[in-house]
């Protein structure tokens, strides 16, 4: 199967066909996938898809994914890789990935191809629309700070994304289960902070008693506060250990671990395998 790589932080791509633009194909980069006209199939490993105008898709690094074109359509391909998002970095020294990757993270970990298109707030649809012909529009100029209006288009359009996707799993989540849901949120958004993980913290925050919220956690998410913050943190240094050159104890220091023997030894519990030897294991599987 035909791999495409990308050799600059990102790129975008316009693409008009009356049949299939390109066979099955993986890519090691992250691409959203604007359907700016027409309709047809999309295909993403073992799931299809309709698509009609105004749809978007979010596409993995080693998904494998195809269209097939009913009606002439319009593609908008916005591609980035690893070096974009960490062209995104904050000051912090020992951040390599910044804020804006840490906001994107919560889409890896919750984007499902099951939900289809990712955009299904109609109310943010006028506005994706903007973003995306200001993109187009940007996209054919070549003036001052023409880059740095790109760079914030884009982010723009992935914080659409993400809202979407978060009310998406509020709308399929039951009513009982608001409760759990805000308190996973709050964990996403608060995992770089030792300090609100304490379940004292989460309990305040949520006004649930101390000696209640273990009980109430594991009852909804079927393992007990510390296990899913442990889960989640694993969650994150694959994503790194996959998509990024960040050092063991960079890793280990960003994730709130002691120290990177901390990181290793939990990692292997957990995951049956070192942090060193996953990262190769994927190394050879992308090439």
């Amino acid at each position: 199967m035909q791999i495409e790589n990308l050799f600059q932080p990102y790129e975008i791509t316009f693409k008009t066909s009356d049949d299939c633009p390109v066979g099955p194909h993986k890519h090691t980069f992250f691409e959203l996938a604007c359907i700016l006209s027409g309709e047809g199939t999309h295909h993403i490993n073992d799931n299809k898809f309709e698509y009609y105008a105004d749809n978007m898709f979010l596409l993995m690094p080693m998904d494998s994914h195809y269209f097939r074109v009913r009606s002439t359509t319009s593609f908008m391909l916005i591609r980035f890789n690893n070096i974009f998002l960490k062209g995104q970095k904050t000051a912090d020294q020992h951040s390599n990935l910044g804020e804006w990757i840490q906001k994107l993270e919560y889409i890896f970990q919750n984007n499902n191809h099951h939900q289809g298109c990712i955009i299904r707030n109609r109310e943010d649809k006028p506005l994706v629309r903007a973003v995306l012909e200001a993109i187009r529009h940007e996209h054919k100029n070549d003036k001052v700070l023409h880059k740095e209006l790109m760079q914030h288009l884009i982010n723009t359009l992935i914080t659409l994304v993400a809202r979407n996707i978060s009310l998406h799993i509020a709308e399929k989540t039951k009513v009982s289960q608001h409760s759990m849901l805000d308190m996973m949120n709050y964990i996403h958004m608060n995992i770089y902070n030792a300090e609100k993980l304490k379940a004292e913290s989460i309990a305040a925050h949520f006004n649930i008693s101390l000696n209640y919220i273990s009980e109430y956690f594991k009852k909804h998410a079927g393992e007990t506060l510390q296990q899913y913050i442990i889960n989640y943190k694993l969650s994150l240094a694959e994503i790194r250990l996959k998509h990024s050159d960040m050092r063991l104890n960079e890793i280990a220091f960003e994730l709130g671990f002691t120290d990177e023997s901390h990181l290793t030894k939990t990692f292997k519990k957990y995951k049956g395998i070192s942090p060193a030897m996953y990262r190769k294991t994927n190394l050879a599987l992308a090439s």
